[in-house]
């Protein structure tokens, strides 16, 4: 007679749990994918046309500036693909110290091609380069979905700020992702944390957006002991607060 392992109500809980943040993340890998494969495109004929120079001209000191082309953009292309593997694969759930700023520029660093193709403007504002006790992969995420939501609320481009400060609550730090885009209608703001729930329209291929990028954020944010605001004016841009705890209650010190 053979056996099945049956799992206990909370721990399957917590494995479908996992398996939708998974899933949530490879989304989100998904919607970067397309600008990812056009900067490695550039990065490759960069390479390929610098090697050629190199080897063509007799010049040392040409030889040694194409051959520092070629071996710069292979580092971006390495860059690139570390981030996007380890954000795709990152699935551990123990908390360490996260420097947030950190955090903010990996996540820039895998959505810049992207941003850049939609004529988003960046700017970063680090008023402080505070350390919180976090999941590093899934604060990532939370950070990852903000910027393609302002991303996507902006389809004739326009500005993405992104502002790490201390809070003036005691041990609270605060990260701030606003965008110059469409907006949130006031009778749908209660909505958009719910799962399944989306405000975007399909685009050109027919896709529109899953409802569980704002839902997981939510979730993760709760998990930590934190909140999440979104102050939106339709026409003018959204805004969305994360507050996060330095430490949880039942952390060590």
């Amino acid at each position: 007679m053979t056996g099945q392992e049956v799992l206990a109500p909370a721990t399957e809980a917590e494995t479908l749990r996992q398996q939708l943040l998974q899933a949530q993340r490879l989304s989100s890998v998904g919607e970067l994918a397309s600008s990812i494969a056009h900067e490695f495109n550039n990065i490759l004929t960069t390479i390929i046309n610098s090697a050629k120079l190199g080897m063509r001209n007799p010049d040392p000191a040409e030889k040694q500036l194409a051959f520092e082309r070629v071996a710069k953009a292979g580092q971006r292309a390495a860059t690139i693909a570390s981030g996007m593997l380890g954000f795709a694969r990152k699935s551990a759930t123990h908390r360490q110290n996260c420097d947030v700023v950190r955090l903010v520029e990996e996540v820039l660093v895998l959505t810049e091609k992207d941003l850049s193709k939609h004529r988003i403007q960046v700017e970063t504002r680090v008023h402080a380069r505070p350390l919180v006790w976090a999941v590093p992969g899934q604060i990532e995420q939370i950070l990852v979905n903000l910027v393609i939501n302002a991303r996507q609320a902006m389809p004739n481009g326009g500005r993405l700020k992104i502002e790490v400060r201390e809070n003036l609550e005691p041990d609270v730090v605060e990260v701030r992702v606003s965008d110059t885009g469409v907006g949130i209608p006031p009778d749908q703001l209660r909505q958009i944390f719910e799962p399944f729930f989306t405000t975007k329209q399909p685009d050109e291929y027919g896709r529109g957006g899953t409802g569980l990028g704002l839902s997981v954020c939510r979730q993760i944010i709760e998990q930590h002991h934190g909140r999440i605001r979104v102050d939106s004016v339709v026409g003018k841009g959204s805004a969305f607060t994360v507050k996060l705890p330095r430490r949880l209650p039942d952390d060590p010190e």
